[in-house]
């Protein structure tokens, strides 16, 4: 399908509601990519989302969520009901455990059993996102003293967020590496691998999907403080980022959320990887129809920043009104994208390794020609999605198509800025093709005229040999060209 708007919009599906209209819905609504949360499903239920994505439309990206390296607190003891309260003062001890250990009113256990090791006297641990709070008074080799700071009812299973700590947690769990491979066997896209400390965490889910021989492309969730430290190497590692701000809102002040979230999508764009914002962007629409108007300028604020998608978690996967939170996340890209005074294209901005890549050379040359010709269209053949995310990168103003030859890259373009893939018609094999199936598809939703100018990103040696020529040219010369190479064939 052809948007009208260039940043893409992630929708997160659960098996609360996965039927086939309700697919169609939000992907007629703008939904780009579907996301599904391991933490909220079984391999079962995510099945069930995958098999009926596909059957709506099998190029619709999809993407699945790993839990990550995380601590919680372990099951509350049935003695205490739905959860223990404390008040401000409280003392309580922490300790490890491999997860069958019971919390109570004395013992908060945590599902890390080195936790005590870890963790210095002094240190804040922020439970259920904060809304607890405790500080470690003292420590010695079986566990931590600690008083609460900030009280109210802890709950089994909530996060637990130690600012400023580095606890030795393993970079993929059981549960992850089952998903990992699920993942593999059920033709997902992408894996948004959660709290990445590291490029050491991106390559551990790497190797699964090396092993699988498998396409799957990673997406770094950067949810805290280890994370932004490492924010380079994890960008260099990585497919893309997802810029998770609700555990990374419990770990950092929150007036640092909206610098920090700039500088990552910055980072990201000079990386030429995709980036994505997440978390609570449209809440409010989960109970009502239209969302505040502070959430419509956080919407904005991150399309400003152009970057590549914007995320629904709640709002879809649970809420009561999915299809107008879509809706209103597209009618908002749509609008701020008109303001063309400050998208401007990014073809003057220092590419990370743009010198030593033909590829990216060639897609700011044609970024920067179909800005200063009267360039319709930019059109690009692509086997691997590679020639699709760098023309992305540069964010010109022009409509992008790319012509895809194989399924796993046109659906992974559907994370990237303005580009609409398409699937090869691969019954011609000429190696100017691709632009006829170009044409025809723009054909369904404008006409385009004999002179229409097209700026052409393709490869002279085939699919196999990557981008090696930029080329300016009007409709009726490529179809000009097409007869001539077609009565060629029939001769």
């Amino acid at each position: 399908m052809y948007r009208k708007k260039k940043t893409k919009v992630v929708a997160t599906m659960s098996d609360f509601r996965c039927a086939e209209q309700f697919v169609k819905d939000l992907y007629d609504a703008g939904m780009d990519v579907v996301r599904i949360n391991s933490a909220h499903v079984s391999e079962e239920s995510a099945t069930r989302i995958v098999e009926t994505v596909h059957r709506v439309n099998p190029s619709i990206p999809i993407m699945i969520d790993t839990k990550g390296p995380e601590i919680r607190v372990t099951t509350i003891a049935d003695e205490y009901g739905n959860g223990i309260h404390f008040q401000a003062g409280d003392v309580v001890s922490v300790r490890g455990s491999k997860g069958e250990d019971l919390t109570t009113r004395k013992v908060v256990y945590m599902n890390v059993p080195t936790i005590v090791r870890d963790i210095p006297v002094g240190a804040r641990m922020l439970i259920a996102d904060g809304e607890l709070e405790i500080r470690v008074l003292e420590k010695n080799d079986e566990e931590l003293r600690c008083e609460f700071t900030v009280g109210g009812c802890m709950r089994s299973r909530k996060s637990v967020n130690v600012p400023g700590v580095s606890i030795d947690l393993p970079s993929v769990t059981e549960k992850d590496r089952r998903f990992i491979e699920w993942a593999v066997r059920n033709d997902v896209d992408f894996i948004a691998h959660s709290f990445v400390r590291s490029a050491r965490d991106v390559a551990a889910v790497q190797e699964i999907l090396d092993a699988h021989h498998s396409p799957i492309k990673i997406i770094s969730k950067i949810e805290n403080q280890e994370g932004l430290t490492n924010i380079d190497e994890i960008i260099e590692a990585s497919y893309g980022i997802m810029v998770a701000r609700g555990d990374l809102g419990v770990e950092l002040p929150a007036e640092a959320i909206p610098n920090t979230q700039r500088r990552i999508v910055e980072k990201c764009i000079a990386a030429k990887r995709p980036v994505i914002i997440a978390t609570q962007m449209l809440y409010s629409m989960v109970k009502n129809p239209r969302p505040t108007r502070a959430e419509v300028s956080d919407v904005a604020s991150a399309i400003y920043e152009r970057v590549d998608a914007v995320m629904l978690s709640d709002e879809t996967a649970m809420g009561d009104y999915p299809v107008q939170a879509v809706e209103t996340m597209s009618r908002v890209a749509r609008e701020i994208e008109r303001d063309e005074t400050h998208f401007a294209p990014m073809i003057d901005m220092n590419m990370v390794s743009v010198n030593h890549e033909i590829t990216a050379q060639l897609a700011r040359t044609v970024v920067r020609a179909s800005t200063n010709l009267p360039v319709r269209y930019v059109v690009l053949d692509t086997k691997t999605g590679r020639t699709g995310r760098y023309v992305a990168a540069f964010r010109g103003r022009k409509p992008v198509v790319a012509v895809c030859y194989q399924l796993h890259a046109q659906r992974i373009l559907g994370l990237s800025y303005g580009v609409v893939a398409i699937l090869r018609n691969q019954k011609v094999n000429d190696k100017y093709h691709f632009l006829i199936d170009a044409m025809e598809f723009i054909d369904q939703y404008t006409k385009l005229d004999d002179e229409d100018l097209l700026a052409i990103v393709g490869g002279s040696f085939g699919p196999d040999g990557g981008a090696s020529y930029v080329e300016l040219a009007n409709v009726r010369s490529i179809r000009h060209r097409n007869e001539e190479i077609a009565a060629g064939m029939v001769r």
